[in-house]
């Protein structure tokens, strides 16, 4: 196996392109798990912490510009406000050490199903921005993942950086695991609630090939809400909107039984995850400064 380490982004890039099959190394939570269990033997690997450009981030005006490597722990700190769904993602990362290590294009890169951060990008709405000596190219989150640890990545891109949407109304996450840390996820469900156009996105984890959409509980709910005036006037969700919403999230589950959990309990926990995270974020909504239309 060949170690290569680019100084620079283009050096990174030259060195992709002239080896496609590298595999990329940043904070390593991922690719050194499966080294050291002998899952995965790359001929090349190419490590990029010396390009700092990857751990850099800038806030505008609507989205948040997110290096590749910047470490989860750095987005609980900083990007709270802007973030506030996948900062509770980065809560739920392993430990305190691989949450200063690990970052959210290690977790795009790997597209494991399982990824802490992808239900969170899901939901807020989120572009990856992915290079090569070809040129740049941005390719939305909900294309982004085309199988079981697969993406929609070329052999010879790279990712640079996220763009995420800034939240302006509240979003939630919620993980289920066989333990409290270190773990990972059995299940895990995020929503964010958009109240400047008034739709709510959802994204589940671990509970089908790829992470995905709730989307026909999208549907329902977005209906549901603008069709009862909830937006305006900011009532309690019925308990029979939120049980079919929570209904439709389960059933858009594919998950499968292994070591971790059943198909089944996946399918009823992503349900009771719905449930809780639309309850949890309709009362901040509530509760934080909504504007009633027609108010003075």
């Amino acid at each position: 196996m060949d170690f290569l380490r680019p100084a620079s982004w283009e050096e990174a890039l030259a060195a992709k392109a002239a080896h496609p099959s590298a595999a990329p190394i940043a904070g390593g939570t991922d690719i050194m798990v499966e080294i050291n269990f002998d899952h995965r033997r790359p001929e090349y690997l190419l490590d990029l912490n010396r390009i700092g450009l990857l751990r850099e981030w800038e806030v505008g005006e609507e989205s948040v510009r997110l290096g590749a490597s910047v470490p989860y722990a750095q987005i609980m700190e900083h990007l709270r406000p802007e973030l506030p769904g996948l900062a509770l993602a980065s809560h739920t990362v392993a430990s305190p050490q691989i949450r200063n290590r690990g970052g959210v294009g290690g977790n795009l890169g790997t597209a494991s199903p399982a990824g802490d951060a992808h239900p969170a990008l899901l939901a807020a709405g989120a572009e990856v921005e992915v290079e090569s000596v070809r040129g740049s190219r941005r390719i939305p989150i909900d294309d982004f993942y085309t199988g079981v640890k697969r993406n929609a990545m070329e052999p010879d891109e790279l990712i640079k950086w996220v763009h995420i949407t800034k939240a302006d109304g509240p979003q939630q996450y919620s993980k289920v695991g066989t333990r409290n840390a270190m773990v990972i996820a059995v299940c895990a469900f995020g929503l964010a609630l958009h109240p400047e156009t008034r739709t709510v996105k959802t994204g589940i984890g671990s509970a089908a090939p790829t992470p995905v959409r709730a989307r026909a509980a999208e549907d329902f709910l977005n209906a549901a809400l603008e069709e009862g005036g909830f937006w305006e006037s900011g009532k309690i969700i019925t308990p029979s909107i939120a049980k079919q919403f929570s209904e439709l999230a389960s059933a858009s589950c594919n998950p499968i039984d292994d070591v971790r959990g059943t198909a089944k309990y996946r399918r009823h926990a992503v349900g009771i995850m719905a449930r809780r995270t639309l309850g949890w974020t309709w009362e901040q909504y509530r509760g934080a400064g909504r504007t009633l239309e027609g108010a003075a």
